[in-house]
């Protein structure tokens, strides 16, 4: 188990990292008409995983009223820390402007992506389908966001190798939380489902208040059509995985 766990989250950090980077060799124009649908994409895939897979394994090993609990506290959680900027989840090149940005981005996506580390060790611990869909569900959402923290640092006057070293490091942190949860977590089975269900809380919270408002910036009927479609790409994605 311990190799699945090293090897999505290696893929889901490094590989989310070097992706983002290949798509800003691409014009800005080209990166603009791409990126809404990876959002539309990664938004099904965290919805999907957390209503089709984290959740439903929660609910299989402890109560439903901990599972509610413990999915709105870890909602209004994500809510704090979001406001108060140790979680940054930055998707367009529009958030950046300010050189104190990048150290910020790089403090909250190292928090962001230990997080997921032990996201990914949990749901690997419960079964390995219910680990690969909670490590496609992050994958896709981390290669939208590296795409804006590149701009961010680019924008904050670092240069293309130094932003890219700077990224890779912070998502390696991926690597070391999972190994972590994995330890803990093994010894302590008991506690799985409450990760499971505080991890679709971080799923939801980030589909809902991060990714759908920056959707809605296309307001055209083809852009909601196309949006829509991606999004039941992404959901259907966890189904076949599931």
């Amino acid at each position: 188990m311990i190799w699945w766990i090293t090897g999505f989250s290696i893929l889901g950090s490094i590989g989310s990292v070097l992706g983002a980077g290949l798509l800003l060799l691409f014009p800005k124009r080209m990166r603009d008409a791409v990126l809404p649908w990876l959002l539309s994409y990664a938004t099904g895939t965290l919805l999907g995983a957390a209503f089709l897979a984290l959740v439903p394994e929660a609910l299989a090993r402890t109560t439903p009223s901990q599972v509610s609990f413990i999915l709105l506290a870890g909602i209004l959680a994500f809510f704090l820390l979001e406001k108060f900027m140790l979680w940054r989840h930055c998707h367009t090149p529009a958030r950046a402007g300010h050189g104190s940005a990048g150290p910020l981005v790089l403090i909250g996506d190292g928090f962001h992506n230990f997080a997921d580390g032990v996201v990914i060790a949990a749901a690997f611990l419960s079964s390995i389908p219910l680990g690969v869909s909670a490590a496609l569900a992050i994958i896709a959402h981390e290669i939208s966001q590296e795409v804006g923290d590149f701009a961010i640092l680019l924008n904050s006057g670092y240069g293309r190798a130094r932003a890219l070293f700077l990224n890779t490091l912070s998502a390696s942190t991926t690597l070391v939380g999972a190994l972590l949860a994995s330890l803990w977590l093994a010894q302590a089975m008991v506690a799985v489902p409450y990760v499971l269900a505080f991890s679709a809380a971080s799923f939801i919270y980030i589909a809902m208040a991060d990714l759908v408002p920056l959707l809605h910036r296309q307001a055209t009927p083809f852009a909601a059509l196309a949006q829509f479609a991606m999004i039941l790409g992404g959901i259907g994605t966890i189904l076949l995985l599931s």
